[in-house]
């Protein structure tokens, strides 16, 4: 999902690793080998030494899973 993708009502809301970590029940090891092969949503940089993923990505990941769990195809 590219952020213009998000609906006028719904701002932009960025979670660090944590959150990110606590909504998708993910590890970090996970996460990032899950990056490393496209199959989830990568970071924006939000300074020299962070970064944070889009939200509204995160959900579309988490869409994408209960699809590919229920065999719906996108």
């Amino acid at each position: 999902m590219h952020p213009a993708d998000t609906p006028n009502n719904c701002p932009l809301r960025i979670l660090r690793l944590r959150d990110v970590k606590a909504k998708t029940g993910q590890a970090t090891s996970t996460i990032y080998a899950a990056m490393a092969s496209g199959k989830f949503p990568r970071p924006i940089p939000l300074g020299e030494r962070s970064v944070g993923w889009l939200e509204a990505e995160i959900d579309s990941w988490i869409e994408g899973c209960l699809r590919k769990r229920d065999g719906v195809r996108s």
